[in-house]
């Protein structure tokens, strides 16, 4: 059976066992001088560990450790987390994006609260076996928390190991994540892998950054294959991408008796559980106002006068980009129910804090005219 370390390409396996400074010895002296001091690195808690690992990724650091605060003071425990409400959860999630993370964490924190007793897993293939733990987070909770010598390869590693081995397959591609994860493999230490394993994500976050790299600072430059050969800004390899779509979607601030009209997503589906102005996507060059006035009839029921245009933002989610119209709109006639959301309330303004919205309506919440800030 091929094992991780079989599948090193030759000759990276090669540079690898290659003789002078051990590199795990450099870049754990590096990390025990420079690392940041980090709310989730004064711990080996597993569960404050693993918290860290998924809120932080795809998120910036300064913006995922007020989100990592309040999840640990909100939920203390995994079986704090696992009694929670979706409710809870999604609205302390409201802004992260990727909001299937949040589901998979509490989904992971019941199977682990109903079939393990609230212990979470001590090995990286038990961590893999639950919801939404990829290989990256197995593998980082697993040796940080229970020095489990193990890999974890997040796209911050990537790039450290592309230019230190001159890994030359495209990101994103299978040759690359192979190569990756293999050499990973090799290199881990069996002495204090969380250590090493956090030391490149660090290096890759602060120095071997993707533009203008810090190379008089790394560590790490006399073992660098990419520096010695010049060829730091062509590594890694980063495949051309495809234009990103465009949607347009309109969306109804129904007003009636001072409340307004949200609905929750149905469950399964993209922002599921959220709550959101009744809309949906249009075709380019459809009027907006009539386009809209069918979207929530076929929606809500209701027959509703678009008026005026309250707000449009942009936000870009992972595979395509949207603008969001917001339209104030009048109820006409009709009683509010869908087939198309999993439920409907009229809400008071200020009621909308309490709920989840996707980052695209709580930004036009303020466009309200009883909230506009004038």
């Amino acid at each position: 059976m091929r094992t991780p370390q079989d599948a090193c390409p030759p000759r990276l396996a090669r540079v690898a066992r290659a003789k002078g400074p051990p590199l795990a010895q450099v870049l754990c002296a590096w990390f025990g001088r420079e690392a940041r001091d980090l709310p989730f690195r004064a711990t080996r808690d597993p569960y404050r560990i693993w918290l860290a690992e998924v809120i932080l990724q795809q998120t910036r650091m300064e913006a995922g450790l007020a989100y990592y605060e309040r999840f640990v003071r909100a939920f203390p425990t995994v079986r704090a987390l696992a009694a929670a409400s979706e409710e809870q959860v999604l609205k302390l999630w409201e802004g992260l994006g990727y909001y299937n993370r949040a589901r998979n964490l509490q989904a992971a924190a019941r199977q682990v609260a109903a079939s393990n007793g609230g212990r979470l897993p001590r090995t990286a293939a038990a961590w893999r076996r639950l919801p939404g733990v990829g290989p990256y987070t197995a593998g980082a909770v697993a040796s940080i928390a229970f020095g489990e010598p193990v890999p974890a390869v997040d796209g911050n590693v990537k790039r450290v190991l592309a230019r230190l081995f001159a890994v030359d397959a495209p990101l994103g591609t299978a040759r690359a994540d192979r190569a990756f994860w293999a050499l990973a493999a090799r290199l881990v230490p069996e002495d204090d892998p969380g250590a090493w394993n956090q030391a490149l994500m660090e290096l890759g976050a602060r120095v071997c950054t993707p533009r203008s790299p810090g190379c008089a600072q790394c560590p790490a430059s006399r073992l660098c294959r990419a520096k010695r050969t010049r060829r730091v800004d062509r590594l890694p390899v980063v495949a051309a991408r495809r234009a990103t779509p465009h949607r347009t979607v309109v969306a109804a601030a129904i007003r009636r008796r001072g409340r307004y009209l949200v609905g929750k997503r149905r469950p399964g589906g993209m922002l599921a559980g959220l709550w959101e102005f009744p809309g949906s996507t249009v075709t380019d060059g459809d009027a907006h106002e009539h386009a809209l006035a069918h979207i929530v009839r076929e929606t809500t029921a209701l027959n509703v006068n678009v008026r005026e245009a309250l707000g449009a933002v942009d936000h870009a989610y992972t595979h395509f980009r949207i603008t969001l119209h917001l339209y104030a709109c009048d109820e006409v006639r009709g009683r509010a129910r869908s087939d198309h959301y999993d439920r409907l309330r009229w809400v008071a303004p200020r009621e909308l804090d309490d709920l989840a919205l996707p980052a695209s309506d709580r930004r036009l919440v303020g466009a309200l005219p009883e909230l506009r800030a004038d």
